[in-house]
């Protein structure tokens, strides 16, 4: 088995396609790229063809088309969108294309004018109509039937959660309220709905996500209909009542998040909290139009920790921001030092196309940014190590995500898939299946990995 790498992006997700389909039936390819958020979108546009009578190809050359969902949030996730693109239409040759690349047609069709359509991110009904003009639909009543949980892209025992789109910041370095708009929350009973159709079908962690869920429900006046209130600790809450694991991310630290803790305290929520902190210089956060109150932030993880000592604090840092001095990213580290956050990942900035950083002055060099990456994520990586050097011989709560001939690949309610660490079971590990929730103890530590025994 292998233990995850330093710089593993968090904003990378990848989709798990389940090939199942009969002689002739139509079939559409799914690549899907992105955040988590783009996965769920996935879903929901496979669950939607599957209804329709369409099989879900998990290769180019099974499929009679192919939907690329791309990802635009930064210049390099662009180029990678446009290699998926350029590869789908080489293996397969018709390709449609959606996500947030979307919003920029021109910049997709004048690198791949073949494409079949073009459409933005969450337009759902437009992708459906690209679809059945490249390969109409021929569903058989007696045999396609839309399964009770839908297509998830996910392993069956854990699912995203969307509970909103869009966001009301205006971080300069970003333009995702340029793609997505502004904050649009769904219903709090639309989210519980389908919440309980996901632990009825057998997720046992269900993982919140939004562009800001801790803004959830200000778009709504936090009212309450059937019974739910759209506000993230009233959902928190409801949530937490089905049983499942319930793991929070991207909440923007507001003064409320607070009255989440004690949740996490009494078992209701995982005592686990993703916060994209960026920085931590007053100077630098100002330039990128984010709260300057790194030192108020240190005073708020003290609290968090007072009242659940168990909380795993997960963050994403930009290193390299145009007019970053030396002393603002030697404040960084010390901030590090302090706040001895669990999980942390770092991005070198990147100018996106739109977004208002571009015209700052000051860019920082690209040798620069890259030694203050290194530099940064070697502190980070002390940090983890000594943090999960302290849990050898603590038992803990791990769940199941694979087994296989060398063991069973786990993870601690402090790690979120894809993104953070790994508990590896190497012996006795037999009986265990995928979904599985059991206790271990901790025999060993690594820099961002545990391994332990039954």
């Amino acid at each position: 088995m292998h233990s995850n790498p330093p710089d593993l992006r968090p904003d990378l997700a990848r989709a798990r396609i389940p090939d199942q389909r009969r002689d002739g039936q139509p079939t559409i390819g799914m690549v899907s790229l992105g955040c988590p958020k783009a996965l769920v979108d996935s879903e929901r546009i496979l669950t939607r063809l599957r209804a329709e009578g369409y099989a879900i190809s998990a290769d180019y050359a099974g499929a009679d088309a192919v939907i690329v969902n791309t990802c635009g949030f930064l210049d390099s996730a662009k180029a990678e969108s446009l290699d998926a693109i350029g590869e789908a239409l080489a293996e397969n040759g018709r390709v449609i294309v959606t996500g947030c690349l979307g919003a920029e047609p021109e910049y997709i069709t004048g690198a791949h004018p073949k494409v079949l359509a073009v459409t933005g991110p969450h337009q759902y009904e437009s992708v459906l109509d690209a679809v059945h003009g490249a390969v109409p639909p021929s569903p058989d009543p007696f045999i396609d039937l839309l399964p009770a949980s839908g297509v998830s892209l996910t392993p069956r025992h854990y699912s995203y959660l969307k509970i909103s789109e869009g966001c009301n910041h205006k971080c300069k370095f970003c333009i995702i309220p340029d793609m997505r708009g502004r904050l649009v929350s769904r219903p709090a009973h639309a989210v519980m709905r389908e919440a309980e159709k996901l632990v009825q079908a057998g997720v046992q962690e269900l993982l919140v996500i939004s562009q800001d869920t801790s803004a959830y429900g200000v778009d709504r006046k936090y009212q309450t209909e059937r019974g739910h209130r759209a506000h993230i600790t009233d959902l928190a809450r409801d949530l937490g009542s089905l049983g499942a694991w319930v793991r929070l991310h991207y909440v923007y630290p507001y003064p409320h998040v607070r009255d989440l803790i004690p949740l996490m305290a009494d078992g209701l929520v995982l005592p686990y909290l993703d916060i994209p902190f960026q920085h931590a210089h007053p100077d630098t956060l100002k330039r990128m139009a984010r709260p300057a109150a790194a030192a108020r932030t240190l005073d708020e993880i003290a609290a968090w920790r007072s009242v659940c000592p168990d909380i795993t604090l997960r963050s994403t840092f930009i290193v390299g921001y145009p007019g970053e001095t030396e002393a603002e990213f030697q404040t960084l580290l010390d901030w590090l030092d302090e706040a001895q956050l669990d999980r942390v990942g770092a991005f070198q900035y990147e100018n996106v196309k739109g977004a208002r950083a571009n015209d700052l002055p000051d860019h920082v060099a690209p040798e620069i940014k890259q030694d203050r990456f290194d530099r940064f994520m070697e502190k980070a990586q002390k940090i983890s190590e000594a943090k999960l050097a302290a849990k050898v011989g603590q038992r803990i709560e791990v769940i199941v995500d694979d087994v296989d001939e060398q063991g069973a690949t786990c993870r601690t309610k402090a790690d979120a898939p894809e993104i953070d660490g790994n508990l590896f079971i190497d012996d006795g590990f037999d009986t265990l299946k995928s979904g599985d929730i059991v206790s271990v103890t901790v025999d060993e530590a690594g820099e961002y990995d545990l391994w332990g025994r039954l």
